[in-house]
This record gives C-alpha cells, sequence and structure tokens, in this order.
C-alpha cells in the first residue's frame, strides 16, 4: 500500500490486520515511506506486536551507510491486497479517509478497484512475493521476475496482471498500453488522475483519431498535487488540436486510473500516464479481455462522463497570464513531478 494512513479507515485496517494476526493467520504489509510519511509509526509498531511482519519499502534514512538520495524518488506506489492466494484487490484506492464515503465522513474520492479471482491472484502473489524479497535482502542475486501470461478458462475472463520492476520490466505496463491504443478500432477511454503523457503516448493517440476512433479522456477537474495539475493543463492545447476529447472530472479529487479499449479490453491499477509511473514508482495493473467486463467499464466510464466538462481549446487559449505562467512553470519540471 502506497498510502496507508492512521486515519479512521487505516486504523480499521490496521485493525482487522491486527485480529487476524492474533489467530495465528499470516499478514505481511509493505507500506511506502513517503505515501504513508505522515502515518503514526505507533500503529505500525501495534501491528508488529500483534504478529504482523511490516515493511517499509524505501525508507527515509540518511543516517544509514548504504542510503543514497537518489532512491528517494523511486516509490511503491502499489496497490495490492492479496487473500488467502484466492482474492486479490488492486486499483487507485488507498487506505485513508479521503476514499471513504462523504456519508460517513470521508472525502468521497473517485476511484476504482477490481477484484479478481482464480489463476491470475497467483500472479499478484508473485509481483508481492518478489517485491517483499527485495525488500529483505536488495544486494542478493535473485532470478529475474518473469512476466504473467494471460490466464483464464472457458468460464471466467482473460487476465493479466502486469508490474513495472526495475531493470527489463521497467516499461511492461507501457508497452501494453500502447499495443493495444495501435490496435484500437472504435473507441478508447481513458480515466486518468495524473494524465500527463509523453510525446510518443500523445502520438499514438493522435493516430488512433485519425484512423477514426474516438479517443475520451477524463482528467481531474481539481488535484490533490497541483503541480501535477499545471503541469498536465499545459498539454491540454496539443492534445485538442489533434482531435483527443477532454473532459474535466465535476466535484471531489478523481484519482481513478482506467483504460477501456474497443469495448474488448480494459485495465484497472495503479499506473498513471505520466513520467513518475514510467520513471520512477512500482505500479500494478489488471488488464482484462472481456466483453462484458470491459463493457461494465466503458458503461461506468460514460456515466462519469455526466459529472464532467468538455474542454475546448477556445476556453484553455482564454487562460489568464499568471495560469499560463504556472503551468509553463511546472510542465518543465514534469519529469520530477
Amino acid at each position: 500500500m502506497y498510502w496507508f494512513a492512521s486515519d479512521t479507515v487505516g486504523r480499521q485496517f490496521a485493525d482487522a490486520l491486527i485480529a487476524k494476526a492474533e489467530t495465528g493467520v499470516k499478514v505481511r504489509v509493505i507500506y511506502d515511506a513517503v505515501g504513508s510519511i505522515q502515518s503514526d509509526n505507533r500503529m505500525f509498531a501495534q501491528m508488529r506486536e500483534a504478529g504482523c511482519e511490516i515493511e517499509q519499502y524505501n525508507p527515509i534514512a540518511p543516517w544509514r551507510a548504504r542510503f543514497r538520495i537518489g532512491v528517494l524518488n523511486k516509490r511503491d506506489h502499489r496497490k495490492l491486497l492479496i487473500v488467502d492466494r484466492h482474492a486479490g484487490f488492486t486499483g487507485g484506492v488507498n487506505l485513508g479517509d479521503e476514499w471513504a464515503p462523504k456519508s460517513t465522513g470521508g472525502g468521497g474520492w473517485r476511484d476504482d478497484t477490481i477484484r479478481i479471482e482464480g489463476p491470475a491472484v497467483e500472479q499478484m502473489c508473485g509481483i508481492f512475493d518478489y517485491g517483499w524479497r527485495r525488500i529483505l535482502e536488495p544486494a542478493a542475486a535473485k532470478p529475474r521476475f518473469q512476466p504473467p501470461t494471460d490466464t483464464g478458462d472457458g468460464e471466467g475472463s482473460r487476465v493479466r496482471v502486469l508490474a513495472n520492476h526495475y531493470f527489463r520490466e521497467r516499461r511492461a505496463i507501457r508497452q501494453a498500453y500502447l499495443r493495444r491504443i495501435r490496435g484500437a478500432q472504435r473507441s478508447v477511454c481513458i480515466t486518468n488522475s495524473y494524465f500527463v503523457p509523453d510525446g510518443q503516448i500523445r502520438r499514438v493517440l493522435s493516430q488512433a483519431v485519425e484512423r477514426g476512433v474516438e479517443v475520451r479522456v477524463i482528467v481531474p477537474g481539481k488535484s490533490d498535487v497541483v503541480a501535477v495539475r499545471h503541469a498536465a493543463r499545459k498539454l491540454y492545447g496539443r492534445l485538442l488540436e489533434a482531435g483527443i476529447q477532454l473532459h474535466e472530472w465535476q466535484g471531489s479529487i478523481l484519482h481513478a486510473k482506467t483504460v477501456v479499449i474497443d469495448g474488448r479490453w480494459c485495465t484497472v491499477g495503479t499506473y498513471n500516464l505520466d513520467s513518475r509511473s514510467l520513471r520512477f514508482n512500482l505500479e500494478v495493473v489488471a488488464a482484462v479481455e472481456d466483453a462484458a467486463v470491459a463493457g461494465a467499464m466503458e458503461e461506468r466510464f460514460n456515466a462519469d462522463l455526466e459529472n464532467t466538462r468538455p474542454v475546448s481549446y477556445e476556453e484553455w487559449m482564454r487562460r489568464p497570464l499568471h495560469v499560463r505562467m504556472l503551468d509553463d512553470f511546472f510542465y518543465r519540471f514534469h519529469k520530477l513531478l
């Protein structure tokens, strides 16, 4: 979990994990040091005392001999929950009050998570286990992580769980997106909370439009990371000129990261179309090849459009000068945001 808060929701999960550990269930948790920087360490200490195994990804520890300032930018942005090697969950949802419904006092952030059962859960287990070993034995030689193959049977969906480990697997998720967008025939529907696509992504989306594919993207109307919001808006003109439709989410924070292509293939996960997900973060995505699942995701996308506002090129050009300046300034650093 990237962000394991110590607020009401976070402690609900901590209490549930403590209760299971006390009954003898093996509980292992990886949380990111930066994502969970505001969390109370006493909560994790209580979990350890109850028998939970807790590891912190890339601790901020300059006093350690092996600490390197360069690793601070490398974060574990995954959200992955696996129960009994039977059910697996992934998506954009962190463990914090921001994702709880407003009716219960939460922030009501808009996000998606997918539940998977079947052979693909073993792929999730492999991703977690590999990451766990990398934390415990970072200097030890380890076999290269093998990218998963498609799994499924006659009664289920074809599912592939993609992870972008460092080195050879760094671009696994990106390559899957590029391949599918290039093959799109009817529609590409993207919901992305930090949408700052690089030149190659913009190019394949533009080429899809030229082939007659409808490309629609839902982006945040407001963001929890203001700098990224400005950097993203800098690109709106290029995207709109290429015929890519942009729709700004109205309401609470949009944090979802989903793609639906031709109503046949879809993804739910943690991967943003920005430089951080490509270059620095560990991410995970569930890719599903199934008309029923992808169709349901497309229906959800269309329903979300009812709560968006279309962005026009003319409106983008009329931005106030101070907004233009902020957009230009933060875009200069988009590869680091």
